[in-house]
């Protein structure tokens, strides 16, 4: 006798699928669930069907994601009712409502299933009955799964924080920039989803691509491809020196408004490290793999792959070689275990979303185990050597004089990697992780780890001449637009009095170690007693860095001494930051949602020329609907204020920042922001 169904229609239970879910920040007008966790549904009965037995009505349920679902790839599963779910696999539980009209039934999905969109149907005996879509992520909240975090604190901050900071400056004044990432504003996931579909691995072969997405490390690695568009139709272009034509990286202040517009017209016009990799943490934490934001100051560019940054000069301290030390570099860590690996290598996996260097062919760059680059294993895959470069080179410094002789001016085993920094855990503050990527720098272990990373290449140690010793001092208040003086202060430490030629010079220079046009010269012939110290002056003018700085506004010193009759040369640097002036946040008017609330803005033009140009744009999620406003003020004289008044109307309560950014031709990527609570 037909056991068959009568359904009328089938409701997702959405509300309380996305509560057990940590799904609900993401809306209600869809299913979206998290892998190996059970969901419920519930099938209204048209009058007159059959009534649902438990043991003697069966059904099969099958559940399809991708264009071309298998059985094969486990794209297309199908399973019948048990008497209960079980959280290894697909499978399915039903009960009767006592009232007969109704059949809840609980699904599970495996923990290893490809996430994406999914179709699920009812089978009955050969007749087929759409039941809906849902979405399924990775799930940090399951112990199977393999992005699983035991703390509920930082399942909190790495996948359902929709706010960070973004540190960047120099290593001694490192400043943290918020960033609204937004993952669960509304369209991003499906943007995120788009992505995935928009991969080169996915357009060559959709079956293997839509199989392969049950495992976070190969979804980490199409992102890390896809955030730039070098090989693909990827979001972001990378620019460094011409933004003609588009966006400067400085005044982005969230990822949403960029997704949104490569949704629309393709690759965005343009980004840098921080933007490539905050956009990363946001479409990681959108499907469900737990990240954080990651910056590491004196961060190397290894370009031979050798593990050295050879920095050579000719005698007049312009630099003729190809390595570089960024003085921050940006990138992500994911967490995940790496099965691929051994479990000694599971946990927070680097993944660098900036085109730098190719790997495989590709542009992209991880995902790398932070074990492995902190035991120096550089055999395990992917990029390994890379990164750990980029935290643990050792640096050599060489000038070429006119003989085509190199003579050495220093060397350092610590000056790359230093102050690796994140977000605090439920909080704004800087957390310093460097100990996760490399033992103490000049530590026992430091050495033997660099010295097996080297693959037996020795590298001689040589450390500084004792005698001279050449330092740089600066000033206390260098703000952009100020004028300052800074000094090279070389000491003589012999018995005899010292005579040598002092070159130094203040260039611009941007975050990724290129340098741009001198802005300051000073040059002396210095003659030093025994016991005692000498100073040569640079004046840094406004009116010689204002047009040669970038908007990352630093600066980097160097000084050079030279005793040709002894051969002796050493090298000092140092890279300064200017100081930005401050944006006056106020908000006038109670926060309630949908009620207009203004934000007045001001801030004091600090540089002695008149800014064109000005604007200010705030967002904040819950705040201004997903996306960004903007005033623009115009100009604004030397010593005067930008002021704007920008209404915004909250579409949710609770607590949430608003961001600001300030951008004008002269001074670009003033951020700042401030706590937010909404009431109903």
């Amino acid at each position: 006798m037909s056991q068959v169904l009568d359904i009328e229609r089938c409701d997702l239970d959405i509300k309380k699928n996305s509560s057990s879910h940590h799904t609900e920040l993401y809306g209600e007008k869809r299913l979206i669930v998290r892998r190996g966790q059970p969901f419920n549904i519930i099938l209204h009965l048209s009058p007159g069907s059959k009534h649902f037995t438990p043991g003697k009505t069966s059904f099969t349920l099958i559940v399809e994601t991708g264009p071309l679902p298998r059985k094969e790839s486990d794209t297309k599963v199908s399973f019948s009712l048990r008497e209960s779910t079980v959280d290894t696999e697909w499978s399915a539980s039903a009960t009767n409502e006592p009232s007969g009209n109704a059949v809840h039934v609980s699904i599970s999905s495996s923990p290893d299933a490809p996430i994406g969109l999914y179709s699920l149907t009812v089978d009955q005996e050969g007749q087929k009955t759409s039941l809906g879509q849902f979405t399924l992520l990775f799930n940090a909240w399951c112990p199977r799964d393999a992005v699983y975090m035991r703390s509920e604190t930082k399942r909190q901050e790495y996948v359902l924080s929709q706010h960070g900071q973004v540190y960047r400056g120099t290593h001694k004044r490192i400043k943290g920039m918020p960033w609204n990432f937004g993952q669960f504003d509304s369209g991003i996931l499906d943007i995120c989803l788009k992505l995935l579909d928009e991969n080169p691995k996915f357009v060559s072969d959709a079956d293997k691509d839509c199989s392969a997405r049950r495992n976070p490390v190969y979804v980490t690695r199409v992102l890390s491809a896809m955030i730039n568009s070098n090989d693909d139709r990827g979001v972001l272009v990378g620019e460094w020196y011409d933004f003609s034509g588009g966006v400067h990286p400085g005044k982005w202040i969230g990822s949403g408004d960029i997704l949104r517009r490569w949704a629309e017209s393709g690759p965005v016009r343009y980004g840098q490290c921080w933007v490539f990799a905050a956009l990363a943490c946001t479409v990681s934490r959108a499907l469900g793999i737990p990240c954080r934001v990651v910056t590491n100051f004196g961060s190397a560019h290894d370009t031979d792959a050798n593990l050295v940054i050879e920095n050579l000069y000719d005698e007049d301290g312009e630099k003729i070689s190809d390595d570089s030390i960024w003085n921050f570099h940006v990138w992500v860590d994911s967490w995940m275990t790496r099965p691929d690996l051994g479990d000694k290598f599971d946990g927070w996996q680097a993944s660098d979303p900036t085109p730098q260097e190719t790997s495989e062919g590709v542009f992209c760059c991880g995902p790398a185990s932070l074990n492995a680059i902190k035991e120096g294993e550089l055999t395990k895959k992917y990029d390994a050597p890379f990164i750990f470069a980029e935290v643990n080179a050792d640096v050599v410094d060489k000038v070429r004089l006119s003989t085509g002789e190199f003579v050495e001016l220093s060397g350092s085993t610590t000056s790359v990697g230093r102050f690796i920094s994140t977000k605090a855990v439920g909080s704004d503050d800087r957390h310093d992780i460097t100990h996760q990527y490399k033992y103490p720098e000049g530590s026992k272990e430091e050495r033997l780890v660099y010295e097996k990373a080297k693959h037996n290449n020795k590298l001689q140690q040589r450390g500084e001449e004792p005698g001279l010793q050449l330092k740089i001092k600066l000033a206390d208040n260098m703000i952009v637009g100020s004028n300052f003086e800074v000094f090279a202060v070389l000491t003589n430490n012999f018995k005899d009095a010292k005579t040598c030629k002092v070159l130094f010079f203040a260039k611009a220079v941007s975050y990724n170690g290129k340098l741009g046009e001198v802005c300051g010269f000073a040059v002396d012939t210095m003659e030093v007693p025994p016991g005692e110290e000498k100073r040569l002056p640079l004046k840094v003018k406004y009116k010689q860095y204002g047009k040669a700085i970038t908007p990352d506004r630093l600066i980097q010193l160097s000084a050079i001494t030279i005793n040709k009759e002894t051969a002796e040369y050493h090298k000092a640097e140092k890279t300064i930051v200017l100081d930005e002036p401050e944006i006056q946040i106020k908000l006038v008017g109670e926060p309630r949602v949908n009620q207009p609330v203004t934000a007045e803005l001001t801030l004091v033009n600090p540089v002695p020329e008149k800014l064109q140009d000005c604007s200010f744009t705030i967002e904040g999620v819950g705040l201004t609907h997903g996306k960004p406003i903007t005033a623009e003020i115009g100009a604004v004289g030397p010593s005067q204020e930008a002021k704007a008044s920008i209404k915004f109307i909250p579409n949710s309560a609770g607590s949430s920042k608003l961001l600001v950014n300030f951008d004008s031709d002269k001074l670009r990527n003033i951020k700042s922001f401030i706590s937010v609570a909404v009431k109903e």
